[in-house]
Formats: C-alpha cells, sequence, structure tokens
C-alpha cells in the first residue's frame, strides 16, 4: 500500500467517519456482559451553528467516550438539540418579516406550522457540523427537547408537581424582555458595562421649604415612585418621620419610609422606591405595604398609570424628562457613571423588572437534595475542578422560586385550563379539565374552556435530559417501571458544561434526577472555561474575534484543531485560543506522520539484532509503563491538558527523539542499512500503542495509520482497539534510564561546545559505586562513542560532569583558563535564571491562579536549571 509523502487530512476525514458510521462502532444498545459508560451531550440551540465553544466542550467529550469505548465500556454518548424557545421565535418571527408576515398577523397554529417547517429545514445544522468535528454519538439515539414523547414527559412533570404542592401561579417581579414580550430567566440576561447618567434630583417637602435629593439612573420611572426611604439611624433624616414628599413633574404626595435596608453612606442616603421597577423597591413595598404603579406597558412605553409622557419611548422620555425637571430647576447634578445594564440574550434589548402574572415553581424543598448530593464530605456529584463547590453552595442554599412560563407560542404548552368564572385546573387534555372543572361548575360548557397562552420556560424540557433521553415515560410510570434503557444507562458517567450554566442547568437536573428516580443523573461534572481570544476577550460574533470551526478545521484537520482545542484548556479556567494552537496540532500530526513513514521505510531483513536496539526497547517500553500511569492519573483527574501534553512528549520526545534514533540503522557510504525482524516488529508492536492512546485525541490520523500499518480485518480498527494495560514499574531501571538521558546530552552540549562534529567519535569514563549497566551500548549509540568505560582515576585533559552519583569524563583538548570562565559565566547565568524561577514558585498569587501545567513546567525549570548547575560546579572542580 503506498504511503504518501504528507498526511492529508481531508481525505482521512472523508474515508474514516463514514467507515466508523456504516459499521456501527458508535452505537451502544443495553448489554449485562459490559459496564456502560454514558455521556448526554449538553443538547446545543436548535437555531445554533458551530462556535468555539461547542468545539471546546464536543472534543472533551468525544474524547472521553472514545478511550472509554477502548477500555471496554459500553460507551454510549446521546446527542440532541434543545428547542430553545426565545432563539428559535425569534428566528421564525425574523424570517415571516422578510416574507412581509407578521406574528400577530397568524393564529397559533400557523405560526407553529411556520416554526416546525423552520426547525426540520436548518435544526440539525449544529449537529452535522459536529461530525465534521469526529464526534462519534450514537446518531440513531438522537433526541429533540420538543419531539412528542419528550414533550409529554414535560407536562407530566408540570401535572405531576402541581398536584405535590410545588407549582403555582402568582404575581411575581421578573426579567422582561419588551421587544421578544416575555419572561426570561436570569441566565438569558447578558449585564453589559454602560456609560450612564445619574441625576441628582430635588423632592420637595411637604409644608416645608426643604427637599431630599435622590440620585438616579432612571428619571422616567419617578412617576411610578410610592415613598422615599432612609436608614432610621440617619441623623440627617430624623425630622422627615411622618412626613410626605413631593414627586417632581406630577405633584404627587409619597411618605418618607425608614429602613435599615438604605446604606447611609451611599449617595444622598436617599432612596426613590418604585415597587413596579425595580427588585428591591419590590421587596421594600411589600414590607411597607406600599402601593404598585407600573409606569411601563409591556413594550417598553411610558403607560397611562404614570399621568404624563404616556405612549413615549421608554429611552425618549428619560431624555425628555431630564430636560424638563433641569429646565424646572429639579435636578442639582448629573454624574457620568459606568455601570451594569442587562440584556436579553436573544433580542438584545434592556430588560425591564416587571410585575407580571407568571408560573412559578417553589424551589426550597425541592431542592435541598440536590445540595446534598453535591456538598458533602463524600459527595454523590463531583463538580471538576472542586473551585465551584462554594458557588453552587451559594447558589442553592440562596435559591429563589423559579418562574417556568414564557410568553410565546414556540415550546411547551402549559397544561393549565381556565372556565372563564375564575376555576382554574391543571391537566394534560381538554377532556380531563372539562370532567375536573364540572366538579365546581356543573354548568361549564368544552367550548369555553381555555388553555394557558404560556409555554414553559425551555429548562423545564432540558433539566429531564438525562431521563428523557433513554425512557420519556419515566414520569408517569416511575423508576420501579422504567424501561431497559434507562435502568442500564442511568446514572450517566460525566457531563461535561459550561460554570455559567451550573445553577440553571446542572442543579436542576440533578433535582429532577432525585426526584423521579431517587439517583443522581451523573457523576461527574467536568465545568470547561470560556473560549477567549489573545486579549482575553470572550470569543463572539459582534467583535469579529472568533473563528469559523470548520473553516480551522479545512485548514489544521479537524486531528489539528482538536489538539488546538485541548492543549491549554484545564478544567474550569478560561482558554486563551490562539490559531498557533491549531498549528502545533497539525505539526503534531505531521510529527506523528513521518514516523509512521520512517519506520515503514525501513528495510527488514533476517539479521541479528543489536545490544543497543535490545536496550533502547527496555527504556522505551519502562518509559512507556511510566508515562502510560500518568496518563490514566490525568485522565481520572479530568486533568485532561496534562494528559495530552503527556501523550504528545511521550510519542515526539520518548518515541522518536530517544527510541527511534536508537533502533534505526546507520547509513555506510550514504545507504541504509537493514534493520532486524525483531526490532522491526517491536517497533510497529509500540506504534500501534501509540496510536491506540493517541487516538482518543486524534482520531482520524491514528484510525489511517492503523490501517495502513498492515492488512485488517473489517473490525480491526483504532477506534475499538484495546487501550493498553499497566504494567509493574521497575524504578531501578527507570532511574537507569533517566540518568543514561543526562549523560547522551551532556556528551552533546559538550559537542556543541568545543565545536566538534557530531560525526568524530568520542571516549566517555564513569567513576560510580552504582554505575550504568543495563543501557550502556544505547549511550554509545545515542552519545556516538568509540569507548565507554568505568575508571577510578582523574585523567588529565578532560571535561567532567556529575549525573546523579556518578562523575563522568570526556577526554578533549581542553585550555583550562577559558574553559574556566565559560563554566563561571554558565553558573552566573543558570543562577539568576534559577532565582527568577524560585521567586514565581514563592508568589502565593501565582500559585493561587496559574493553570497546573504552568506550575508544573516552573517547577520543570527549576529542577533543571538545579542540574545544570550541578554539572557545571563539578566541571568547574574538575579543572582545579
Amino acid at each position: 500500500m503506498e504511503i504518501g509523502k504528507t498526511y492529508n487530512p481531508k481525505e482521512a476525514e472523508a474515508k474514516w467517519y463514514p467507515y466508523w458510521m456504516k459499521n456501527n462502532f458508535f452505537a451502544s444498545k443495553p448489554d449485562k456482559t459490559k459496564k456502560p459508560y454514558t455521556i448526554v451531550i449538553p443538547p446545543p440551540n436548535v437555531t445554533g451553528v458551530l462556535h468555539m465553544g461547542h468545539m471546546l466542550n464536543n472534543t472533551i467529550q468525544d474524547v472521553l467516550i472514545r478511550r472509554a469505548r477502548m477500555l471496554g465500556y459500553n460507551a454510549c454518548w446521546v446527542p440532541g438539540t434543545d428547542h430553545a424557545s426565545i432563539a428559535t421565535e425569534a428566528k421564525v418571527v425574523a424570517l415571516l418579516k422578510e416574507k412581509g408576515i407578521k406574528k400577530t398577523d397568524l393564529s397559533r397554529e400557523d405560526f407553529l406550522k411556520h416554526a416546525w417547517e423552520w426547525k426540520e429545514k436548518y435544526g440539525g445544522i449544529i449537529l452535522e457540523q459536529l461530525k465534521h468535528l469526529g464526534a462519534s454519538c450514537d446518531w440513531d439515539r438522537t433526541k429533540f427537547t420538543m419531539q412528542d414523547e419528550l414533550s409529554d414527559a414535560v407536562l407530566d412533570v408540570f401535572v405531576d408537581l402541581h398536584k405535590k404542592g410545588h407549582i403555582y401561579r402568582g404575581v411575581r417581579m421578573v426579567n422582561w424582555d419588551p421587544q421578544g414580550l416575555t419572561a426570561v430567566s436570569d441566565e438569558e440576561v447578558i449585564h453589559k458595562e454602560k456609560d450612564s447618567q445619574l441625576v441628582y434630583i430635588n423632592y420637595k417637602i411637604k409644608g416645608s421649604s426643604e427637599h431630599v435629593t435622590i440620585a438616579t439612573t432612571r428619571p422616567e420611572t419617578i412617576m411610578a415612585d410610592t415613598a422615599v426611604c432612609v436608614h432610621p439611624e440617619d441623623e440627617r433624616y430624623q425630622h422627615l418621620k411622618g412626613k410626605l414628599v413631593i414627586i417632581p413633574l406630577i405633584n404627587k404626595e409619597v411618605p418618607v419610609i425608614f429602613d435599615d435596608y438604605i446604606d447611609k453612606e451611599f449617595g444622598t442616603g436617599a432612596l426613590k422606591v418604585t415597587p413596579a421597577h425595580d427588585i428591591n423597591d419590590y421587596n421594600l413595598g411589600i414590607k411597607h405595604k406600599l402601593p404598585v404603579i407600573d409606569a411601563l406597558t409591556a413594550d417598553g412605553k411610558i403607560s397611562e398609570a404614570a399621568q404624563i409622557y404616556i405612549g413615549m419611548d421608554r429611552f425618549a422620555c428619560r431624555k425628555q424628562i431630564i430636560k424638563d425637571l433641569q429646565e424646572q430647576g429639579f435636578v442639582t447634578k448629573i454624574e457620568t457613571i459606568k455601570n451594569k445594564v442587562g440584556h436579553s440574550e436573544r433580542t438584545d434589548a434592556v430588560i425591564e423588572p416587571r410585575l407580571s402574572m407568571q408560573w412559578f415553581l417553589k424551589m426550597d424543598k425541592i431542592s435541598k437534595p440536590a445540595l446534598d448530593a453535591v456538598v458533602n464530605d463524600d459527595p454523590e456529584v463531583k463538580l471538576i475542578p472542586e473551585k465551584f463547590i462554594n458557588t453552587y453552595k451559594h447558589w442553592m442554599e440562596n435559591v429563589h422560586d423559579w418562574c417556568i412560563s414564557r410568553q410565546l407560542w414556540w415550546g411547551q404548552r402549559i397544561p393549565a385550563w381556565y372556565d372563564g368564572q375564575g376555576n382554574t385546573v391543571v391537566c394534560k387534555t381538554k377532556e380531563e379539565a372539562f370532567e375536573k372543572l364540572r366538579s365546581t361548575n356543573t354548568e361549564v360548557r368544552m367550548e369555553n374552556i381555555k388553555q394557558d397562552e404560556d409555554v414553559l420556560d425551555t429548562w423545564f424540557s432540558s433539566w429531564l435530559w438525562p431521563l428523557t433521553v433513554f425512557d420519556p415515560h419515566i414520569i408517569k410510570n416511575g423508576w420501579d417501571k422504567a424501561n431497559e434503557d434507562l435502568k442500564y444507562y442511568y446514572p450517566t458517567n460525566d457531563l461535561v458544561t459550561a460554570p455559567e450554566i451550573l445553577f440553571f442547568w446542572v442543579a436542576r437536573m440533578i433535582i429532577a434526577g432525585k426526584e423521579y428516580t431517587g439517583q443522581k443523573p451523573f457523576t461527574n461534572v467536568y465545568l470547561t472555561g470560556i473560549v477567549r481570544d489573545k486579549q482575553g476577550r470572550k470569543m463572539s460574533k459582534s467583535l469579529g474575534n472568533s473563528p469559523d470551526p470548520l473553516e480551522l478545521i479545512k485548514k489544521h484537520g479537524a486531528d489539528g484543531v482538536r489538539v488546538g482545542m485541548l492543549l491549554s484548556s484545564p478544567a474550569g479556567n478560561d482558554l486563551m485560543f490562539d490559531e498557533t494552537y491549531c498549528e502545533q496540532g497539525r505539526n503534531f500530526a505531521n510529527k506523528v506522520w513521518n514516523a509512521f513513514r520512517l519506520i515503514k521505510g525501513f528495510m527488514v531483513e533476517d539479521i541479528k539484532q543489536t545490544e543497543a536496539q535490545k536496550e533502547a526497547i527496555l527504556g522505551f517500553e519502562i518509559r512507556f509503563s511510566e508515562q502510560l500511569e500518568l496518563i490514566n492519573d490525568n485522565y481520572s483527574k479530568y486533568r485532561m491538558s496534562d494528559a495530552l501534553m503527556k501523550t504528545i512528549k511521550l510519542f515526539w520526545d520518548d518515541f522518536c527523539a530517544w527510541y527511534l534514533e536508537a533502533i534505526k540503522p546507520d547509513f555506510i557510504d550514504g545507504q541504509a542499512q537493514p534493520i532486524d525482524k525483531s526490532t522491526y516488529q517491536t517497533t510497529i508492536n509500540f506504534l500501534e500503542q501509540l496510536m491506540v492512546i493517541i487516538h482518543p485525541w486524534m482520531p482520524f490520523i491514528t484510525e489511517e495509520i492503523w490501517h495502513l500499518i498492515g492488512e485488517r480485518k473489517q473490525n480491526d480498527c483504532c477506534i475499538v482497539a484495546n487501550w493498553p494495560k499497566s504494567q509493574s514499574l521497575k524504578e531501578d531501571l527507570l532511574k537507569e534510564y533517566d540518568s543514561t538521558k543526562w549523560i547522551i546530552t551532556t556528551v552533546r552540549d559538550t559537542r556543541a561546545q568545543k565545536k566538534l562534529s557530531p560525526k568524530d567519535k568520542l571516549e566517555l569514563f564513569e567513576t560510580s559505586s552504582k554505575p550504568i549497566s543495563h543501557f550502556r551500548n544505547f549511550v554509545i549509540k545515542l552519545a556516538n562513542l568509540n569507548k565507554y568505560e568505568l575508571t577510578s582515576e582523574k585523567i588529565e585533559g578532560t571535561i567532567s560532569f556529575i549525573v546523579n552519583d556518578s562523575s563522568f569524563q570526556i577526554p578533549v583538548s581542553v585550555n583550562v583558563e577559558e574553559e574556566r570562565e565559560r563554566i563561571l559565566k554558565e553558573i552566573d547565568y543558570n543562577k539568576g535564571f534559577l532565582k527568577s524561577v524560585q521567586v514565581k514558585l514563592a508568589n502565593e498569587k501565582f500559585m493561587n491562579n496559574a493553570k497546573p501545567e504552568l506550575v508544573e513546567l516552573e517547577r520543570k525549570k527549576e529542577a533543571d536549571a538545579m542540574g545544570k548547575i550541578k554539572t557545571l560546579e563539578a566541571q568547574l572542580s574538575s579543572l582545579k
């Protein structure tokens, strides 16, 4: 079989992904003879296209699932998409607008027809894009959060939790999107830093020439003020107890109230209280029994309740009211400040706190098992990294009732029914509702029964994801009657997701799992960081700093991009992405390919194996065993970047730079010499093992090489090859092998310093109570020696060095004074370098915040510098 000079990722990707699919390597069915390993994909929005966050998240999932498959687990990775109510409805509304159709001109049924048509046409794009990355999902299990059975389960949960008294309907303060005309959850609010005007306004005290000054960034809401609040211990305002102040422009009288909620040191110490437009003001209003006046309409215009500026846009009103207040002398000053302003993630409209009739889920009792599952000495669910446990604990101990209704049409419609006479029932069908309503209203007619217009929050369906992807009937049937899939695959093993949805999705899945199975939904939660650019900015379309992942794959190959994404992505820490990482990934793929071509290019003959080759094989065997243990340990601790770096180093350094250099045949008179069969076959075996441990990171090139190594049966593929088993580690041999590397490196450095040709053979003498015994020929080959002997004598005219407790001498022509000067300079340089490294390692801030691989790199620098200084000092001593 002809092997290409260069690796062609496009050809390999086009060949092997369909091959894996055709041979059902991704498929999983319950098998009691094998342990399951299960991941459910965080379902991307059906509106989505692949971005860098998806690339990071799904590459990690694929690495975990591929390795589990090779370890012999029945690996199951369930894919799917989320119906994303707000985002999808916005897409469909925009599409209809292009056709000259308004949503308000359509019936609900007609709008949903358009929405489903859009979903069928565009909804699977992101899953198809994941295939380009190499995602080995069981595509036959693909789910969608609004498919019939999954939607049915959502309604079952609503009915069940309402029956248990956990769901209620009431007026509460919510995040309101005036453009989308719906309530949105906290995680759908993006806070942006803005320059705002802080306006200081005088409120006249009734019956007095005095006034109280309040400061606000929202003067357009003063018409809805129902009090001014000050701290009860603020001496400036003690005389105002029982007094009224007059709101400017509308001359409305409101009381001065006293509450220790106020920070008397902040601003003027006096706060305008607007219960309809701020959650804290709303809470003050409830406490002090204040009326609620809503100065804004649902679409962000000034309401009739405001009395003035009626119908004006809220921001236009803000400009106008400041001007009017200034003209009438109420404004004392205006400051420009920076503050965080909430925007709708989907429409980018500025969010309004708004009192609205909504459906809520009580969270106090139902959430407690989910808190205990994570915050425990022996937690059922482990968060990786652990630093997020305190965040989780804080959220769960301060949990608020969950607003689960949305004023949209795309989503699961709330199964609540009204008879028009003030009666409400909760059930799944209109027929059930009719029977229930008849018990309180005998004259109710079927045609008068109306279903609630709202749909459920998208999270109210996705919190069931680990359950309903396996058994959508679990809610009504219960765990005892769960199907075979759920009993086998649940709880799942690992969840890979982002910290920003730790509460909004992860915690809620634990709540649902505990409520309906009594079990956790997963064991480990690996929390990725945010992908940022080199400047530390979050990647976004608006900044134009987010590369197209598919273009990166075209340029660097899927394997190169996968490696590039994971080279520096420790759990929970942000990834500063630079395309050069993908170049490094591509370069590594080329290194793997070139090493493979070198090996396949060997001329194999039935000749005797050399001692150097035997020793090289022994050295790589013990190095591979050592590194495999470390790599497995990194995987077990979810130190993905560390596992990848060790895998790369094992291949690039230990296999290519040391092993292949030691076993490859010499060139004599420009002709490559043959290699013996035993060494060649052992090298092929090493290569196969290396392809296996590289495969989770780089599935395409490893599969290609696997099949080019030799003829294979149809199912003899790298994707299902057995993960190497750890061998007992021979510590004494490993220590000796490491010593030989120091010896060889020092001899090579001496050649460079003395400007000696690499072809010139040198002599080496060792003085030691425990000399190198297993790798002497290995040293001779790689150091290019013609003599390597033991001696107890000090030999004149040599350069000496120490490795561990052994001293070595290389006979070379030496100018003692020049050599002494050179060594002293090198010692000074290395001591200075060592000091700078040790200062960094002594820096508590660096040690607490630096990525683990950076700390490890600095420690390696420290050890290397100390070793170099020791060697140089020994050389200096030998010159005296």
